[in-house]
């Protein structure tokens, strides 16, 4: 059987790639508006997802104060900057792009997704970085059975479950929570975003012969509307669990994204 690492399609987008965003995005400290831009850029730093580059121009109730360091970027050289609104002083918290930076992105500034208070996509809130126009979420239902073993324990055992396909990513199983065995689990204070899904309401973890398993395995319980379909269900880190489908066991795939990428 073919690797699960390879059994989901790639990033397709190169490092320093640039696209024009065709959505108005603002960013807020407390109740001031740090820019409102309709002109918006996504540039890719990495290849996992992109950023948002702001016209200068579009910058609203805030300044920027050039902190005289440079830095290359991925996409090229930036001049970081501390970013003043009001009586608020976020250090560090925008990158200016050089002149040695690709044309497009002359005069636009990248700001630290954590620097701002809040990020918005039209009217609608934004969370970790932006949704790649290269990536989709599909939930599907699906009659492939899983089973989920830990060091020789038995953790779930569903005979149907979602499959949820999200580029670049393996594939995730979530199956309904009475096909999980909660005695062999405890909860875990772990929280996750993710600008597709939403806000993970649990992670578990599990303590077994070879020692704890930590936040293994996760629910939304009011994901996107991108996700709806596995609102309430339960997955397991395919990367750090035994994963049976349809009573196959699957490789465990690599986990380069597993702190940078929320699931």
């Amino acid at each position: 059987m073919a690797s699960e690492s390879v059994l989901h399609p790639s990033l397709i987008v190169p490092v320093g790639h640039v696209e024009p965003v065709p959505r108005r995005v603002r960013g807020l400290i407390g109740g001031s508006v740090v820019f409102d831009s309709r002109r918006a850029l996504y540039v890719w730093e990495w290849r996992a997802y992109p950023q948002f580059s702001i016209p200068v121009e579009d910058m609203v109730e805030a300044m920027l104060v050039d902190d005289h360091h440079t830095e290359h970027r991925g996409a090229g050289p930036a001049r970081r900057h501390t970013l003043r609104v009001g009586s608020e002083v976020r250090e560090g918290a925008a990158w200016v792009w050089d002149r040695d930076a690709p044309d497009a992105l002359q005069g636009t500034v990248r700001f630290e997704w954590n620097a701002l208070d809040s990020w918005f996509e039209e009217d609608e809130p934004v969370f970790v970085h932006p949704r790649s126009p290269y990536s989709r979420v599909d939930a599907l239902r699906s009659s492939s059975s899983v089973r989920v073993v830990v060091d020789g324990v038995v953790l779930a055992d569903a005979p149907n479950c979602v499959k949820l396909f999200e580029t670049g990513l393996p594939t995730r199983y979530y199956v309904e929570r009475m096909y999980v065995d909660w005695t062999k689990l405890r909860h875990s204070a772990v929280v996750t975003r993710c600008p597709y899904k939403g806000t993970t309401s649990a992670y578990w973890s599990f303590d077994g012969a070879s020692g704890a398993h930590e936040a293994i395995a996760w629910a939304y319980d009011f994901p996107t509307i991108h996700a709806d379909r596995v609102a309430g269900l339960v997955a397991f880190y395919n990367e750090h669990v035994d994963l049976y489908v349809d009573g196959v066991l699957l490789p465990r795939p690599a986990d380069p994204f597993r702190e940078a990428v929320p699931e």
